[in-house]
């Protein structure tokens, strides 16, 4: 559907993609535990946490699935939908959006530009829809690293929150 640099391509997924995606999760949870970041999603394998799977599920049937395939391998996965999700205390925008729900990258692959490749996506299906506003949430703890990442993709702060003691960030993206 769609090539970037490094020979991504980008494609529409489905429930099929579900135990990619869940592999990515679990290894993104290995990845930052080993790098002493255990408060971002915890130490518990995110196929193994309670309504895990089938939040992954719902994400592949219930809102717009993208994969990030890298020669036919699954090396990333981005989630979109209309708003944030009603689990998290974050408003709804005063405008249609576009909302990343998940992202996530394979970590052996990174350096490739994945978590890019899918966001600029992301920015092209907002468009393509007549929406100008596209927007995240993320973890704004350790040293505001993926916060940082998200500006760096072009996105601006705007609203932080806290959902329980983990806190958060909203950013935003003007694409029309």
């Amino acid at each position: 559907m769609n090539d970037t640099t490094h020979g991504i391509r980008i494609r529409p997924g489905s429930l099929a993609d579900a135990p990619a995606i869940l592999d990515m999760l679990d290894a993104a949870v290995v990845w930052m535990n080993d790098r002493g970041n255990t408060e971002q999603w915890g130490t518990t394998p995110y196929s193994q946490k309670p309504g895990g799977v089938a939040r992954v599920e719902r994400y592949t049937t219930e809102n717009a699935p993208y994969i990030a395939e890298l020669d036919g391998t699954p090396v990333g996965a981005l989630v979109l939908d209309s708003g944030p999700s009603p689990q998290m205390p974050i408003a709804p925008a005063e405008e249609p959006e576009r909302y990343v729900r998940l992202l996530v990258s394979d970590r052996r692959y990174a350096g490739l530009g994945i978590g890019a490749a899918l966001l600029a996506h992301a920015a092209e299906e907002t468009r393509r829809a007549g929406v100008a506003l596209l927007r995240v949430d993320c973890w704004a703890g350790g040293g505001g690293e993926l916060v940082a990442f998200y500006e760096r993709n072009g996105f601006r702060p705007t609203d932080r929150f806290l959902s329980g003691a983990w806190p958060g960030q909203v950013l935003a993206r003007r694409v029309g």
